[in-house]
């Protein structure tokens, strides 16, 4: 693995991504609790897929959003979680820039498409709370297909432009990325020619997104609360409301963690850059994490249907020990 060298004038097709660099042996040491959140992350939106897919009664829209938002979850941890162990392991992970490229492109396409399924949702809230009475009518699966297939597509345009600029720069200073995924500026970093339209476009792209999903999602909660008042009756007001209180949190969790990490990113510049990388593996990591819980714990629904299946395989275990 070559080592920095700014009067290399090669330009490099392979690269190594290094994961934290400044842990040099002691990165094994992070292969454990790693795989132990890419574990969780698997079997607990996957058992939350599962109990939709097989229960009959959950078979209406919004828990079908769910179970999209959940696949997308383990999507976007399979995308970076591999990788980031392999570099544990073997301190570095050798990569082509082409499938360096195509990482980089599945990683923004899954945030950019959660994000855009969050907004379905908010969509399907505002409807079942506002217009309850034609809700049926309203939300079929062919609206929510369109809106499905809306949001992968706004996915693809946001992030074709920032992938096509990034293949056309020229990789000479090092083949080195010091982190433990293809992130944009990790790569751009490595560029020797002129990157601002890059930095113009990322940066455009990620104020726009954020900007523009917090207005919509500002927009569709304030009537949705409005409308959740004007409810005369105490329980089904509550009802409403609590419906909407798993969507929130799930809000909360995806932007506030995108929120809290560019903060900390551009206020600890002088930190080290294991700690920045840390930030990007909090913002990736912790909805897909989180996100399972929230729907798994707070959605009535979902919950009792949790409880019965462990419950079913709890006496199965049981009997199959006691054979000799």
């Amino acid at each position: 693995m070559s080592e920095w060298n700014e009067t290399h004038n090669v330009s490099y097709i392979d690269f190594f991504l290094v994961g934290f660099p400044g842990l040099n042996e002691s990165r094994s040491l992070l292969i454990l609790p790693f795989s132990c959140i890419y574990l969780v992350i698997l079997l607990a939106n996957m058992l939350v897929i599962y109990t939709v897919v097989v229960q009959r009664s959950l078979h209406q829209p919004m828990y079908a959003l769910i179970a999209l938002l959940l696949t997308v979850n383990i999507c976007s941890a399979t995308v970076v979680m591999p990788t980031m162990l392999v570099s544990f392991s073997t301190h570095y992970y050798h990569i082509s820039l082409s499938c360096c490229f195509i990482q980089m492109f599945f990683l923004y396409f899954f945030i950019i498409f959660d994000c855009g399924i969050i907004l379905v949702m908010a969509l399907d809230r505002y409807v079942a709370i506002c217009y309850p009475l034609r809700y049926p009518e309203i939300v079929t699966g062919q609206l929510l297909a369109g809106l499905v297939i809306l949001a992968a597509l706004r996915s693809t345009c946001i992030v074709v432009p920032v992938v096509g600029l990034a293949s056309r720069v020229r990789f000479c200073r090092s083949n080195i990325i010091r982190h433990f995924t293809c992130e944009h500026m990790a790569l751009m970093k490595l560029s020797c020619g002129d990157i601002s339209l890059n930095k113009t476009v990322g940066l455009a792209v990620r104020v726009f997104n954020r900007v523009l999903d917090m207005l919509l999602l500002g927009t569709s909660y304030t009537r949705i609360i409005h409308a959740a008042f004007q409810i005369s009756s105490g329980g089904a007001r509550s009802k409403a409301l609590n419906t909407c209180g798993s969507h929130l949190l799930v809000i909360f969790t995806v932007h506030s963690s995108s929120f809290i990490s560019s903060i900390v990113y551009r206020i600890a510049r002088t930190a080290s850059q294991d700690v920045h990388n840390l930030l990007s593996a909090f913002y990736l990591l912790l909805p897909c994490l989180v996100n399972p819980v929230i729907y798994g714990a707070r959605t009535k629904e979902i919950r009792q249907h949790l409880v019965k299946i462990f419950q079913r395989a709890g006496p199965q275990a049981t009997s199959k020990n006691t054979h000799p």
